[in-house]
């Protein structure tokens, strides 16, 4: 069965990447597209033309130069690329001719990100403008890449991602770098070097450095599935051997010079808990005197680097620019009118504290607003107050306040709940949004699968310990609470239901469990409950497999809205689940279909799928993963856990689905003790990020260095 930290459909945690936390909704979102045509060329995100890879150079150094340039200004420089020796020091010193200029930087980049974006323009503006649709790839574009794809054996039907990643001269880039091919998402080396060797004969190799830069930079697309933001060069090189690179140093010193990717040596610069042994610290650190960092030096794309840079950037501008109030009240009260950043801990009862905080300080008279990561959660009451809003929403501008003269949301504070979702560069555009002295408050739990996206952003503030943490002591309540509450532990225990707020169903077969779903989302706890089958959601590991979402999802709908599907396979009522950018999943309902595409209606409001995308983005939503649930919560939900989903548990992911019901939860287990002993002893495992070490470097103080 495909597993939840699947980075590409069919395959567990990738051999060349190491598993994360979580996969991200990216790949879950373009796993069918890439799906399709898996067996010859996949997929489609964005690089730039070769032609500009000069202009992209120079781009990219300006906008390290400005990060570094707020850095000095706010007095709390990052120290990166320090105490490197041998390979990592050789690497370190390319990169830095390359941004110096006096190294080329052609030849190949990663898949062309947005610069992190500041939501600060130059002039004044109520609303952000919603970002333009790209234009539709030219007719002679495609004529030449179709013409290009069929001398390498790929399907012409693949002209137009192909265009999209790599712009209106794609033909020309495939034809002098063909390994170029795996800038589009679900092409495999494999399917990337026969393409190179039809176009190229005998002229290419293993030790080909256009396959050695490819390579490497794939490699970090792939991690970057996985949920990290960046790779140890020896996991990298380790990669690289794995695909028969003969010099994985040399490819990856290849990649750096290139400007592909880039090298960085955070220092360990945790700070110590207060009251430590003061003898002891003295003693390792006259140990440790003449050993090099702790941290090893790490290999990223250019994309994550930049939001992680100025994601701490803009969260030390927020410590240092806040005015200390004395604020009365509780634990979480005093500490965010004295702090500029404050974290906050707990469970789903825990919820009520920020929201609690956030009517105070309305009635102290500061611009307050709150944040939820799924539009679904809003309440009427919130929805026509604007109190409260999806994140995504207040990010496009659809919702939130207006912007002053700076660009900057007109709030004085603004708390995040379900702060665990926020990746990096999410999390870098919310906070570069907020003016100087704003009070932030990050709110969630823990103990849930972390973000669809690269990086860890409230683990690693979390973990920095660089501001006030607050931890919440309300339990959740009843049954349900009780039962997640231990699993939280590390305990899976058995709770009295009385009012059968939890109920086992034990199956035998992926086939059993499929039809036992089927009849208690339909017949079973509406009879019981009194709710609609659209109130329950059902939770299972991953997408493929004989109890999946797919296989659970065509059940569901041939029960509860069967159809031809004359609408790319969707018909009016079904459910859905759309990912309008990669990393985020939205569910709503299909309402209609005409000539632009399908529209559903969502948490959001109505939208539109183009109908180009409808294969890609949106498939049936009857079933999610978890990572698809996390930050939602449903009346009931039937958690689905057939014999071949045991690989693919964790406790974060049995915390994260038992915990998505508010009245009921049906676990379909099929299992065994596998269960019990993945809360017990499986973990998720850590991402490779940087932000712990920026947020420290920027924040730590002095006496803690």
């Amino acid at each position: 069965m495909d597993r939840e930290d699947v980075g590409q459909e069919g395959e567990t945690a990738p051999e060349d990447a190491p598993a994360a936390a979580g996969t991200t909704d990216a790949s879950e979102a373009t796993a069918e597209s890439a799906e399709a045509s898996a067996e010859e060329a996949p997929g489609a995100p964005e690089a730039p033309e070769v032609s500009e890879a000069q202009a992209e150079l120079a781009a990219q150094r300006e906008l390290r130069a400005r990060i570094e340039a707020r850095k000095a200004e706010k007095s709390g420089p990052v120290t990166s690329g320090t105490k490197l020796s041998g390979t990592a020091a050789d690497l370190l010193a390319a990169v830095r001719a390359v941004e110096g200029g006096s190294a080329s930087g052609g030849a190949f980049f990663a898949p062309a990100p947005e610069p992190p974006r500041s939501t600060r323009p130059a002039e004044t503006a109520v609303r952000p403008p919603a970002p333009a649709a790209p234009a539709a790839p030219t007719a002679g574009a495609l004529a030449g890449i179709r013409e290009v794809l069929a001398r390498g054996g790929a399907p012409e039907a693949l002209a137009g991602q192909v265009v999209g990643a790599l712009g209106e001269q794609a033909a020309g880039a495939l034809t002098e770098d063909p390994w170029r091919l795996l800038a589009v998402p679900g092409v495999r080396p494999e399917q990337a070097d026969g393409f190179a060797r039809a176009l190229l004969g005998g002229a290419c190799g293993p030790d080909d450095p256009r396959r050695a830069v490819a390579l490497t930079v794939w490699l970090l697309d792939r991690a970057a599935l996985q949920g990290h933001t960046a790779l140890t060069l020896d996991e990298v090189a380790a990669g690289l051997a794995r695909h028969q690179v003969p010099d994985p140093e040399k490819a990856v010193g290849t990649a750096v010079s290139e400007g592909a990717v880039l090298i960085f040596q955070e220092e360990d610069e945790a700070p110590r808990e207060p009251g430590g042994d003061e003898a002891g610290e003295a003693a390792a650190e006259d140990a440790g005197a003449d050993e090099g960092p702790a941290e090893p030096a790490l290999l990223g794309l250019d994309r994550y680097a930049l939001a992680e840079e100025s994601l701490a950037d803009g969260l030390a501008r927020l410590v240092r620019t806040v005015t200390p109030r004395e604020w009365d009240g509780g634990e979480l009260e005093r500490a965010v009118g004295g702090h500029g950043l404050v974290l906050h801990t707990g469970g789903e009862a825990a919820r009520a504290e920020p929201l609690e905080l956030a009517a105070t300080a309305r009635e102290r008279g500061l611009r307050v607003l709150v944040t939820v990561h799924d539009a679904e959660r809003l309440t009427e009451e919130e929805r026509a107050s604007g109190t409260t809003v999806a994140l995504a929403a207040l990010l496009s501008g659809t919702a939130g306040p207006g912007r002053d003269e700076e660009g900057a949301l007109a709030l004085d504070l603004l708390v995040v709940l379900d702060a665990p979702q926020l990746d990096v560069e999410t999390g870098a555009m919310l906070v570069e949004a907020l003016p100087d002295g704003c009070r932030l408050v990050l709110s969630g739990d823990p103990e849930v699968l972390g973000a669809a996206g690269p990086g860890a952003v409230f683990a690693d503030a979390l973990a920095a310990r660089v501001c006030p943490r607050v931890a919440s002591r309300r339990p959740d309540p009843g049954p349900l609470g009780e039962l997640v509450s231990g699993i939280g532990v590390g305990e899976l225990n058995q709770v009295e239901a009385p009012g059968k707020e939890v109920v086992i169903v034990p199956v035998r077969d992926a086939g059993e469990a499929v039809h036992r779903t089927v009849q208690l989302v339909a017949d079973s706890v509406p009879r019981a409950f009194g709710l609609a089958p659209e109130q329950t959601r059902v939770i299972t590991v991953g997408h493929g497999g004989s109890a999946g979402t797919r296989a659970l999802n065509t059940a569901l709908k041939q029960r509860l809205n069967p159809g031809p599907g004359r609408f790319g396979g969707y018909d009016p009522g079904d459910r859905v689940a759309y990912a309008p950018v990669p990393g985020r999943t939205v569910t709503g309902t299909v309402l209609g279909a005409d000539a632009e595409g399908l529209r559903v209606r969502t948490g959001d409001g109505e939208v539109l799928v183009p109908k180009e995308r409808v294969e890609s983005a949106l498939r049936h939503g009857w079933a999610l993963t978890a990572h698809q649930a996390a930050g939602g919560r449903w009346p009931a939900v039937v958690v689905v856990l057939p014999g071949d989903a045991a690989p693919g548990l964790s406790r974060p992911w049995v915390y994260t689905a038992f915990g998505r019901a508010e009245r009921h939860l049906s676990v379909v287990h099929g299992v065994d003790q596998a269960l019990p002993r993945s809360v017990a002893e499986v973990l998720a495992p850590a991402r490779t990020t940087r932000l712990r070490p920026l947020l420290t470097a920027l924040l730590a103080e002095p006496g803690e260095e």
